[in-house]
């Protein structure tokens, strides 16, 4: 894929898709953009002023578009994330994703890619089924500094990408903490140092675990304390925020560390709180890893 006449991206967020699209050098005329956050707009616009914002998806039908060569987007997630209620296409936002086979089969690109995350092997496989081609599983870490698992379905083959070797170190605007770790509720016992969450008898306490790779940060999520940086060695340590001292034994990412964990550019969503900063990114994409998926297509 070289060059191509109009792109459609759906659920496009801080539009990383038109920045895989410059990154992988793929020339195309007219980029649409359906998103309906507002910061996600309002970011999206300033960067990329000639974008074409086109709203809610659901209302695609009132879209009269043309020469569409490209459609892609990664409809939402969190009814199939294993960290959420898992509720499937039981979530109203996860029925989106027949909203976006809709719109594929409607408009007919040449090339369609769909992103979204690790889920049971029966979701994945009514995915599948819908999309019509098989799936493949990539993680973020070969061109990032980031363990991010995602799995994509395009209508083109996808190889995997070269191991970059990008250290977590690159990324840090701190060296002083510098091991990765997760806040997460666990039951700890105070024995034997091992996860025990379904003894009756403990109670749950967040607990600071520490990686044994030290080269990568966890996946970017919308939460804060699920990637944090920390001085302490490898293992489990309970009660972290009353044993230990935030900025002195463990800290939280910042947002230029996010962006630069999602390899978008530095200061992409400035202007806006910590948290909005860092949630967009952990709704975002690998921008490199789309510009490699992207560029692979024929």
């Amino acid at each position: 894929m070289k060059k191509i006449r109009n792109v459609l991206s759906l659920f496009d967020g801080v539009c990383c898709g038109k920045l895989a699209l410059e990154r992988a050098g793929i020339q195309f005329e007219n980029y649409y953009a359906s998103e309906i956050d507002p910061v996600c707009i309002a970011i999206a616009e300033k960067h990329h002023p000639n974008i074409i914002s086109l709203g809610d998806v659901e209302n695609w039908k009132d879209w009269d578009l043309k020469d569409i060569d490209l459609i892609m987007g990664g409809s939402p997630c969190q009814g199939f994330a294993c960290q959420g209620q898992q509720l499937n296409f039981d979530d109203p936002r996860s029925k989106l994703f027949f909203t976006m086979v809709e719109i594929i089969e409607h408009y007919k690109p040449k090339y369609f890619l769909l992103e979204n995350v690790g889920m049971r092997k029966q979701w994945q496989d009514i995915i599948t089924k819908y999309m019509k081609v098989e799936p493949v599983h990539l993680c973020s870490s070969l061109v990032s500094a980031q363990t991010r698992k995602r799995i994509y379905w395009a209508n083109w083959e996808i190889p995997i990408p070269k191991d970059r070797k990008i250290h977590l170190s690159t990324i840090l605007e701190d060296q002083k903490l510098t091991n990765p770790a997760s806040i997460v509720g666990r039951k700890i016992n105070p024995l034997t140092g091992k996860r025990e969450d379904s003894n009756p008898n403990l109670s749950y306490s967040q607990c600071l675990q520490v990686k044994k790779d030290s080269s990568k940060i966890g996946c970017i999520t919308t939460v804060g304390k699920d990637s944090v940086l920390t001085k302490l060695p490898h293992g489990r340590y309970p009660n972290a925020f009353d044993d230990y001292e935030r900025d002195v034994d463990w800290r939280y990412l910042t947002p230029i560390e996010c962006e630069r964990a999602q390899t978008v550019p530095d200061n992409y969503t400035e202007g806006y709180a910590e948290s909005t900063r860092k949630a967009l990114m952990g709704n975002g994409w690998t921008v490199d890893m789309i510009a490699h998926i992207l560029s692979s297509a024929p």
